[in-house]
């Protein structure tokens, strides 16, 4: 819409500001915001270049990163007061396939404290508010980016993802958001909590943009020694989703942890609704069986795992 003049560059920069001087004092997603003449700036450069023919699928977007993502010339504080003046002198891989697609980052978002959370309390900038009710908890530990996403302040975002951390506040501010296939997206450029686990992955509103987030980041980095070396056009699954009653695929559904005593009885309810869902469009949804060990043992592996590489 902005490279078809459907909305004016400065306009849609002043609506996103507006936004922010509005809700971000309550909700607290940010640590660090750009100045709006700088970011005013650039989305125009950008808007220009994708109108004078470069292919730059995000041209003009504005991107809220994780404050464990170095950007350079901003701070990357880890929301710890430990790193609380460190600015990077860098930029994370993402980042700079993020302005090669044209996008344009506008600040740096809350998080829990070294990401070692899931709930946004722990930062020490302050605990990050849910947007849709101010006294309840976005998820973390990726907070600041979804509260941020969820409020309007940014168009797209990115977190990470180490044992839900994009996942949880995705879900509880009804955002869309994923763990990418371990390698996918490069790592250089993170602070990372624990390394054999931890991701950077896409959130948005909306699956299509999601989809080109995605497509934006993902690919093979010589800078980071996990790094995959593939490449798939995630861009074209963007068509797939209006055309989403013609695929056949088939879900598995984790019959013992959906039974799981742990779990709310409405979010059960929801997950079997939305299997029905599939089976309504035609696929296949088989209910599977992880067992008993899996089902025990599987969280306090991760917990190990994770503090022992953290």
């Amino acid at each position: 819409m902005l490279v078809g003049g459907d909305i004016d560059p400065s306009d849609y920069v002043a609506a996103v500001f507006e936004r922010i001087e509005k809700v971000e004092e309550k909700i607290n997603a940010y640590i660090t915001v750009r100045e709006r003449e700088a970011v005013e700036r650039e989305v125009k450069e950008r808007v220009e270049l994708a109108r004078r023919g470069r292919r730059l699928p995000l041209a003009g977007l504005l991107v809220a990163v994780k404050d464990n993502i170095n950007v350079k010339g901003l701070r990357t504080t880890c929301a710890s007061r430990m790193l609380s003046e460190y600015i990077s002198p860098y930029n994370a891989t993402v980042i700079e396939r993020l302005v090669e697609a044209g996008a344009v980052v506008i600040g740096k978002t809350n998080m829990d404290e070294f990401a070692m959370g899931s709930t946004g309390e722990t930062s020490a900038f302050g605990p990050t508010r849910n947007p849709w009710s101010l006294d309840r908890v976005p998820g973390g530990s990726s907070s600041g980016s979804a509260a941020a996403l969820a409020a309007g302040m940014a168009t797209l975002a990115l977190g990470s993802d180490t044992g839900g951390s994009i996942r949880l506040p995705s879900a509880w501010t009804g955002l869309y958001g994923l763990k990418p296939t371990y390698g996918l997206v490069s790592r250089y450029g993170l602070v990372s909590y624990a390394e054999s686990l931890e991701q950077i992955g896409p959130m948005a509103r909306n699956v299509r943009d999601l989809a080109l987030l995605l497509e934006a980041i993902a690919g093979f980095d010589p800078r980071d020694s996990t790094s995959l070396n593939y490449r798939f056009e995630f861009g074209e699954l963007v068509t797939a989703v209006e055309r989403f009653e013609e695929y056949r695929f088939k879900v598995a559904l984790l019959e013992d942890l959906v039974e799981h005593e742990g779990v709310d009885e409405r979010v059960r309810r929801l997950v079997y609704a939305a299997a029905s869902c599939f089976e309504e469009f035609g696929w296949a949804v088989e209910r599977v069986k992880v067992g008993e060990i899996v089902a025990k043992y599987a969280l306090p592996a991760y917990y190990v795992i994770a503090m022992s590489e953290a």
